[in-house]
């Protein structure tokens, strides 16, 4: 398994500057943000290492990507864009499925082959009604996958943290239920998961179970921790915004057992990426904290992946 990072925690730096530190730092590979122009509109959102358009219209400029990465022996995972593709809003909804489309064909145009991403959900929706827009809205999305051979993994966060996600969320994969019928409505090879073991703590469901079950569909994996504290729990219940009892956290400083988790990929013959994701508030403030998480994780993580 090669270790890395998603480049989204160091929005401050540019590409040359955050490859430097991935350098510096040992790590094997960076799950790099790509998101379009414009104000994020929540943390961690909006970081573009990776200028998708230029890539398109300048040879020299994909070309000092990939030669900057092989000069610092970083190899890229993905393009990591994570918005919301059956948002409410058809705008909103057609600017995330235009620019997703357009980080396919520049994830393949670089020679990575991935994309990593969600799979949206209209909140105000019920889950049925959100199956009946992935029939009409991702089939497109996935031709395009299938024709430049880039593969699409969905990262199985719920995206309900507080009032603005309420009531349903606004990423639909966040369960093996429901894993099986987007499977079933689109039955691609191009399209699997990537794995975070963290969202599945706090819906306190088994998260090693199911990388058995879907094996053959783990294209990526991602290293975040979740921290549960029981006494809000015990105030609030599970029904309450999920930020009211829980935080990420670095690997190693929350609830997910790592070395089972690890075991569970090495039975399965998982040898791909793996890339830590750092949203942990006590690490944030300043590079020095951010650069320090970074440490602290990769070397919590390297006793798991050599």
């Amino acid at each position: 398994m090669k270790l890395g990072f998603v480049s989204a925690i160091l929005d401050q730096s540019s590409y040359e500057e955050m490859m430097d530190t991935a350098y510096e730092i040992g790590f094997d590979c960076v799950e790099i943000a790509c998101w379009p122009k414009g104000k994020a509109e929540r943390r961690y959102a909006g970081v573009s290492h990776i200028d998708a358009d230029l890539v398109l219209e300048d040879e020299a400029y994909g070309k000092h990507l990939l030669e900057y990465s092989a000069e610092r022996n970083i190899q890229i995972s993905s393009l990591a864009y994570y918005p919301n593709t059956m948002d409410h809003d058809p705008e909103k909804r057609g600017v995330a499925v235009n620019h997703l489309i357009k980080l396919i064909k520049v994830s393949a145009k670089l020679g990575i082959g991935m994309i990593t991403t969600f799979i949206g959900r209209d909140q105000t929706k019920t889950v049925e009604a959100n199956l009946d827009l992935v029939k009409e809205i991702w089939p497109p999305i996935i031709k395009v996958a299938e024709d430049y051979g880039v593969k699409i993994g969905i990262e199985n966060c719920p995206m309900l943290f507080g009032a603005d996600q309420w009531p349903g969320g606004q990423n639909l994969m966040t369960t093996p239920d429901i894993w099986k019928r987007v499977f079933e409505i689109l039955p691609s090879s191009n399209l699997g998961l990537n794995y975070d073991p963290s969202h599945f703590v706090w819906q306190m469901i088994d998260y090693i179970k199911p990388i058995y079950e879907f094996k053959d569909k783990i294209f990526h994996v991602h290293y975040k921790d979740i921290k549960i504290y029981q006494d809000k729990l015990n105030q609030v219940g599970i029904m309450a915004y999920p930020l009211d009892f829980m935080a990420p956290k670095l690997p190693g400083l929350g609830d997910v057992d790592w070395g089972k988790y690890v075991s569970a990929l090495t039975d399965i013959g998982y040898d791909g990426y793996t890339c830590i994701e750092v949203e942990d508030k006590a690490f944030e403030g300043s590079k020095e904290k951010i650069v320090d998480s970074l440490k602290l994780s990769r070397q919590y993580m390297k006793q798991f992946v050599i």
